[in-house]
């Protein structure tokens, strides 16, 4: 489901100003991460790419 920035950004161990001005914009971009009212969320584009089945969305 979707993920809060500051949850991702303490997953990863990077800081939230990287993810939103270098990593995120990028991701977007390629189609691998979606931005909602939630959070971020994997595509099933880049569940696909790391041939992982993606879960049902609701």
């Amino acid at each position: 489901g979707p993920v809060g920035l500051d949850n991702l950004a303490a997953a990863i161990g990077e800081e939230r100003e990287t993810i939103e001005d270098v990593l995120e914009p990028y991701l977007i971009q390629q189609g691998f991460l979606q931005r909602t009212p939630r959070g971020r969320m994997a595509t099933v584009r880049a569940w696909n790419h790391f041939g992982i089945t993606p879960p049902e969305m609701p």
